[in-house]
């Protein structure tokens, strides 16, 4: 809208409306890319691989296999075209035409009826980069989608310029700039420019219609950048966002929606932001309470905690040994409430002794890292010690740890080559100390119901094992596959062993409900029929953890597993929990339970993107005496992580920033925890600072 009535337009070019400047309008799209921003090319080298073969033995490696591959190689000879000679060999036309053309010729084929011949048929050529092109776009089967993208390569559109809109759009420009460079900057600078330009006294930018709607614009930017995140810019896809930043945006589209009298319901809005950013979004949640609104938040920051007008404490324990209030009122009545688990931390626990100072075992050093914001920078990485990465939102912490060392890590110790620009690093130094790299994100185990706890950790594994080896298996035939829900025979057919099935209504959503048949067992009768000490297949997979552990206690490979889960505090979820209903932060924590499990070898590097995440700070404690242990045992932990008292027990920390995006990227201070905390210019420092002074 602003670029429609306040743009600077070429001599004598026609207005736009304000769709002229969407690419997801037809008027604003690019027409090559159709508002997407990229194209998908493919070559001769992606679709023919090996030269060295024939049309006949493959050479067409993008072509689909079975009989639709063999069809087509039948027409091409159909064609005249020698399919039994080497592609390299081929000519050059023929080999165009044969990858590239946009023809579609039919041709009858075996036209000659011999012995074990088939009959003749028509058939209808399509190239290769037809094939793969239609393919990608229009096929409904997410495996041939992923086969064709490996022949396609993605590039910027060359009529664009990967701003997705059409050249009219982009030839206006406001202050100087188009709308798609605009749209570029992060919000922080978006809104030193729009006032910079609206407020200039000559030219159409600083027109009363500019003044007007850049008011508007800025008004809407100051309340996202007030909730840290003043670094995203507007052309910044959705799916690229976390979870905690997503919530913060919705928030700001509430606190500028002018509603009162609503109940908002967050579910730990504080998730992956550091303590700044949620001393911010405290503000923004005071302020939807000041305009007549309620807020409720599910919340473990205990930063949010104390600042609750009215506080319920659920416990004292998880999953059977839980579900209880036990304290619904003002936050400081929680103070005589003996059994509560939050108790201690809210109220100022006595800090943990302090950790004996280890010595690192040596030094990674990662020279001149150059990716996203983070540019031009050197880090050292101490081994054999516990490291906190830390720093605000958008910093540059993911990118260094989670994709540059992991990356280096991944080169040096899988193919002992040397990293380079690929993994964002221009040299790297130390790698010869590290043998293993273990990278534990927060990435789902699963995406489906069928993935869950033990099939995950392998437990279901040794489950099945000790069904099929029950008298009553043994004698009705019944293997390990018959306990399985995900294969036909023991599996419910009515709901193919998902436990429920889906109820498709008449203008509405489908919903799901439990299987009439199996009532979400999963199994059929004969099936449940079989037991083991007790309990059916299905009963297994309905126990805790904690309650497994003692079901379990005498078959020692599942008691491996079992306690690795009690290990890293999973102790509350139970074994047949679907992988979508587990959070980020009980993923990380399953896969490192099953890391656990294993016997380990060498020097290993374990890397994990904040592992407390929506963690009590009794689990916090649980998980940092296994990663602290890993350390003990002679290998390096490196987190990122937003949890002060985290940060405070580490042997060295590294702290980016001073703020996010553009503004962020650099090392402000780096070492001991002591020395961070008094480091200037670092917006860590000082609640880091407040988590040490207890201990002073």
């Amino acid at each position: 809208m602003l670029f429609s009535r306040a743009g600077t337009y070429p001599p004598g070019a026609a207005r736009l409306d304000s769709d002229a400047f969407s690419p997801n309008t037809a008027a604003g799209a690019c027409p090559e890319c159709h508002g997407l921003g990229r194209v998908h090319r493919t070559s001769e080298e992606l679709l023919v691989p090996d030269p060295s073969l024939s049309v006949r033995e493959g050479a067409i490696e993008a072509w689909p296999g079975a009989w639709q591959g063999k069809n087509l190689r039948d027409v091409l000879d159909a064609l005249g075209y020698d399919v039994d000679r080497p592609w390299r060999e081929l000519e050059q036309r023929d080999r165009d035409w044969i990858l590239f053309t946009d023809e579609q010729p039919v041709v009858t084929v075996h036209p000659v009826r011999t012995h074990r011949i088939q009959r003749p048929y028509q058939g209808t050529y399509m190239s290769a980069r037809r094939y793969v092109m239609y393919t990608f776009a229009d096929s409904r089967s997410q495996t041939l989608r992923a086969r064709a993208e490996r022949f396609l390569t993605a590039e910027p559109c060359p009529v664009c310029g990967g701003s997705r809109l059409r050249p009219e759009a982009l030839a206006v420009t406001f202050g100087g700039r188009t709308i798609a460079e605009l749209a570029g900057l992060p919000l922080s600078a978006l809104a030193r420019v729009l006032d910079s330009a609206a407020s200039a006294p000559d030219g159409p930018d600083g027109s009363e219609a500019a003044r007007v709607l850049t008011g508007d614009l800025l008004a809407r930017i100051a309340v996202v950048t007030e909730l840290g995140l003043g670094y995203l810019s507007l052309d910044r896809t959705t799916p690229t966002l976390s979870s905690g930043e997503l919530q913060r945006l919705r928030l700001a589209t509430q606190l500028r929606s002018g509603l009162f009298g609503v109940v908002y319901v967050l579910d730990e809005p504080s998730a992956g932001l550091h303590p700044a950013d949620t001393e911010a979004l405290l503000v923004v949640l005071g302020r939807l309470k000041a305009a007549g609104n309620s807020v409720f938040v599910v919340e473990h920051h205990l930063d949010v905690v104390r600042s609750a007008d009215w506080l319920v404490d659920v416990g004292p324990h998880a999953a059977s040994t839980g579900g209880r209030v036990l304290h619904s009122g003002p936050p400081a009545g929680l103070a005589g409430v003996a059994e509560s688990a939050t108790r201690r931390f809210l109220f100022g626990h006595e800090p943990a002794a302090p950790r004996e100072v280890r010595t690192p075992s040596g030094l990674l050093r990662l020279n001149g890292v150059e990716r996203h914001n983070v540019r031009g920078v050197d880090a050292e990485f101490p081994l054999g010690v516990f490291t906190a990465v830390t720093g605000v939102s958008g910093s540059g912490k993911s990118t260094l740890v989670g994709q540059v060392l992991a990356g280096v890590l991944a080169d040096g110790t899988n193919t002992g080559a040397e990293p380079g620009a690929v993994a964002g690093c221009a040299s790297a130094e130390g790698l010869e100390a590290v043998e293993r790299l273990v990278q534990v994100d927060q990435r789902p185990i699963g995406r489906t119901p069928r993935s869950n706890l033990a099939t995950y950790t392998g437990l279901f594994d040794v489950v099945r094992k000790l069904f099929a080896g029950t008298k009553e298996a043994r004698t009705r035939g019944y293997k390990a596959g018959r306990f399985s829900f995900n294969v036909a025979g023991g599996r419910c057919e009515t709901c193919q062993g998902e436990g429920f099935v889906s109820v498709e209504l008449l203008f509405l959503p489908s919903t799901y409900t439990p299987c009439p048949d199996c009532h979400g067992a999963r199994y059929n009768p004969e099936t449940l029929e079989v037991t083991f000490q007790g309990l059916s297949i299905a009963g297994v997979l309905d126990l805790t953890v904690e309650a497994a552990a003692g079901f379990f206690a005498d078959t020692p490979a599942a008691v491996r597993s079992l306690r690795a889960l009690l290990d890293v505090g999973l102790g509350y979820l139970r074994l047949g929990q679907p992988a979508t209903e587990l959070s980020g932060g009980e993923a990380q924590r399953i896969k490192l339970a099953s890391e656990l499990q294993r016997t380990r070898r060498g020097h290993t590097v374990y890397l994990l993107d904040e592992p407390t995440n929506r963690a009590h700070p009794a689990d916090v404690e649980v998980l940092m005496r296994q990663l602290h242990g890993l350390v003990d045992q002679g290998h390096t932990v490196v987190v990122v992580e937003y949890d002060m008292a985290v940060v405070a027990g580490a042997d060295w920390v590294i702290d980016l920033g001073p703020g996010g995006g553009d503004e962020g990227g650099r090392i402000v201070a780096a070492g001991p925890p002591a020395e961070v905390a008094e480091a200037p210019g670092s917006r860590t420092a000082p609640y880091l600072a407040r988590e040490l002074r207890p201990a002073v």
